[in-house]
């Protein structure tokens, strides 16, 4: 039976780990994390210290490393650190770590949640709680990115079937939603290895409306600063949730943060 308590998130990327960069083999990480750093420059970061929180396997940071950021890194799955351990021996810290309980490792020039990291809270609470841990980790001046799944990725992800192979290895999505959920829906996919009943396990996302994320950036004691739509790669404005495939929020840090709310029997997690 598949894990939908709390800790869902982590169970699945345990689960997913010595199969995630095959089965993600296509993301263009090099393109995708300069355009995110170019928007997120245009509000003047202070440095190069970079905070990436559901790191994964590594994937997000090591373009980073080759364009001279210090780089700490946190995930809530000790198997995808294990993987970004073998690609950076010690050269940066990673620390296992709940993103709705977010430790404070130091203060950032950037602090970013990417690959639908945040989707994966099950509450504008949790996501509340998410941003507060966030913004504690910002430097003077720093700045806080992180990217939402849109109306429309929902819609086409989770109604949708995949199936790529890779070393011998068939690896399955298989999408459980309608093709026309709504906002705020939650939506559920199976992924599952041939010949290897370990593996399997469901992927829950929730979609967030635009109001909704202004509003916990708000409460968590950030700025808005701008959200951009994302298609196939390349950013625009205004945010269409019809036509994007990915939001992509920019905030700084504004007043004091409130207390975080308990995220007890919330869903955590994040690659």
């Amino acid at each position: 039976m598949a894990d939908r308590g709390p800790n869902a998130g982590r169970v699945a990327y345990q689960s997913l780990a010595a199969f995630y960069d095959d089965f993600t083999a296509g993301y263009q990480a090099g393109t995708w994390t300069g355009r995110l750093e170019a928007l997120a420059a245009a509000h003047d970061i202070p440095g190069r210290r970079l905070l990436d929180v559901g790191c994964g396997t590594g994937k997000s940071f090591l373009p980073m490393l080759e364009r001279g950021w210090e780089v700490v890194g946190c995930d809530v799955s000790p198997a995808m650190l294990e993987i970004a351990r073998e690609k950076v021996d010690d050269n940066v810290p990673l620390h296992v770590a709940d993103v709705r309980e977010l430790p404070t490792f130091g203060e950032f020039d950037l602090v970013w949640a990417l690959n639908d990291t945040l989707n994966y809270l099950m509450s504008e609470a949790e996501l509340q709680a998410a941003l507060i841990g966030m913004r504690k980790n910002l430097g003077p001046g720093g700045k806080l990115l992180f990217d939402l799944n849109t109306l429309r990725t929902m819609r086409e992800m989770f109604s949708a079937d995949m199936v790529r192979e890779v070393g011998g290895r068939k690896m399955s999505w298989t999408g459980r939603a309608p093709s026309d959920v709504g906002p705020g829906s939650t939506n559920e996919a199976h992924f599952e290895v041939a010949g290897d009943p370990s593996a399997s396990h469901v992927h829950r996302e929730r979609h967030f409306p635009e109001a909704a994320v202004q509003e916990a950036i708000e409460q968590a004691g950030l700025k808005f600063l701008e959200v951009w739509g994302d298609y196939e790669g390349e950013q625009d404005q205004p945010l269409d949730e019809g036509r994007h495939q990915k939001a992509i929020y920019i905030a700084g840090a504004s007043g004091t943060p409130e207390e975080s709310p308990n995220p007890q029997g919330t869903s955590s997690n994040p690659a």
